[in-house]
């Protein structure tokens, strides 16, 4: 997965969010747009479009970005700055057996998940599916076990990607239409009618849709939060392959050998690339 980019009302406040809460590094700034990240790894554009308004609460758009960190350290370095800086941020935490993670809204009320990954040899399959759960976390507990110094001195300075995205849709069967028989992603995980797990490459999620507070949304007006999903592919190719197939389903999408644009049923814009394409 590549960059999220998020529309926003405050660019200024929120870029001081994401990086000195969450701990990302400015890589560029404009002045109408900032893009955060670690190392080279973009993680977070945001676009400042104060015209707009904020989505209403039942709307289709982002659920969560999900960042991953490398270690165990790092996520605790990275939770422990974002409850010490916005405490009122916080809004769970869980351990779902392939992974731990801890849940905030930004200060534009966008879904911002920090996790880290279990081996992937603890991660148990059941008939094509990964077993996941939403087991108690006491975040307290993880950081005294996990918060060291050196991880709050080197947190910027470490590793962080973006590992899913969740998406909050109208319906599950319309996403799994899209994204799994049109845009090419395996189903990792189903909960019923209400939420659809999708991979590629036998992870345990790299999107997902639910229906949770959005069953019944239809198409997204232009609006503040959500304003591009980012996919990478390993080369032109696959690209080539993708654009292929997404116009033999009936998808519009526009091709300029760099980079490949869509929208899904909900109007979300996706983006794919491969890695070089800047």
């Amino acid at each position: 997965m590549g960059a999220v980019t998020l529309r926003v009302a405050d660019l200024d406040r929120m870029t001081a969010y994401y990086r000195d809460a969450v701990t990302l590094t400015v890589l560029a700034a404009d002045g109408s747009q900032a893009v955060l990240g670690r190392g080279s790894t973009p993680i977070v554009v945001l676009e400042h479009a104060p015209e707009l308004r904020h989505a209403g609460p039942r709307d289709a758009g982002l659920y969560h970005t999900a960042i991953l960190f490398d270690t165990q350290a790092d996520l605790a370095a990275a939770v422990y700055s974002v409850a010490r800086a916005h405490p009122q941020s916080f809004t769970g935490s869980a351990d779902h057996l392939v992974s731990q993670a801890f849940y905030f809204d930004d200060p534009e009320g966008n879904g911002v998940e920090l996790y880290w990954d279990r081996d992937r040899s603890r991660w148990s399959w059941v008939h094509g599916q990964v077993e996941m759960d939403s087991l108690m976390l006491d975040p307290n507990a993880f950081l005294r076990e996990h918060l060291t110094q050196e991880a709050a001195a080197a947190a910027p300075a470490r590793p962080g990607r973006v590992g899913h995205v969740h998406l909050s849709v109208g319906d599950v069967a319309t996403a799994r239409e899209f994204y799994v028989d049109r845009l090419g992603f395996e189903t990792t995980a189903t909960f019923g009618p209400q939420a659809l797990f999708v991979s590629a490459g036998g992870y345990h999620h790299h999107m997902a849709m639910n229906t949770w507070r959005s069953r019944g949304a239809g198409r997204r007006q232009l609006t503040l939060g959500l304003g591009q999903v980012r996919i990478l592919l390993p080369g032109d190719d696959d690209l080539g392959a993708l654009d292929e197939r997404l116009r033999h389903h009936g998808v519009a999408t526009r091709h300029d050998g760099r980079t490949l644009g869509f929208a899904d049923p909900w109007g979300n814009a996706i983006e794919v690339a491969t890695p070089d394409a800047g």
